[in-house]
């Protein structure tokens, strides 16, 4: 595996995002967190409040041998919708806003360029915050690899929110990028 570098994005509950990136050959660790606000060191109690100015982000550790910057954007614009304010699905708040917090100016680049092209394509305004990462802070050991935590041998789950919002994304991953899902997580045949 060659060098691996960072990506930080926003789309929604952690959760959600988090699980469809696992999915990707070339991460290494997604983890869940806080970022794009004032508050240090912000509890997820905190930032549900609405008053810290963090989203629920996940920054991914990758290996753009293998997968690329504009891969992990194709990714992330297919499992959450960029013209929807301050929300995603039952999600409501600017702590679930779609937001790309880039980590140097070619990210910004091709972020930028990424996001305008989508706004041609949508019929709705691009909501897509685009700022640099400042802090990221980790979020709560319990929302990490959520997903995976509630999920049984067979890969279900009795968390209904997780059954109506993670899953749904983990399938449109596998299926519009099964060029680009681990081995270990395509679906058995």
């Amino acid at each position: 595996m060659g060098s691996t570098q960072t990506a930080t994005f926003g789309g929604g509950c952690f959760w959600c995002v988090e699980a469809a990136f696992k999915e990707l050959d070339g991460i290494s660790e997604v983890t869940s967190g806080y970022a794009g606000g004032e508050t240090e060191n912000p509890s997820y109690e905190q930032v549900c409040s609405g008053s810290t100015g963090h989203a629920e982000v996940v920054q991914v550790d990758y290996d753009p041998a293998v997968v690329g910057y504009d891969e992990l954007l194709d990714v992330f614009f297919a499992v959450h919708d960029p013209t929807q304010l301050n929300r995603q699905g039952p999600d409501v708040g600017t702590q679930y806003r779609s937001i790309v917090l880039f980590h140097d100016d070619e990210q910004k680049r091709q972020a930028s360029a990424y996001i305008d092209a989508l706004d041609e394509e949508y019929d709705d305004e691009v909501v897509t915050e685009l700022v640099p990462l400042e802090t990221f802070y980790e979020a709560e050991e319990h929302h990490q690899d959520y997903f995976e935590k509630v999920s049984t041998a067979d890969g279900n789950t009795n968390d209904a929110y997780c059954q109506f919002n993670v899953v749904p994304k983990i399938e449109k991953v596998r299926e519009k990028f099964a060029d680009k899902v681990k081995a270990e997580a395509e679906p058995d045949a």
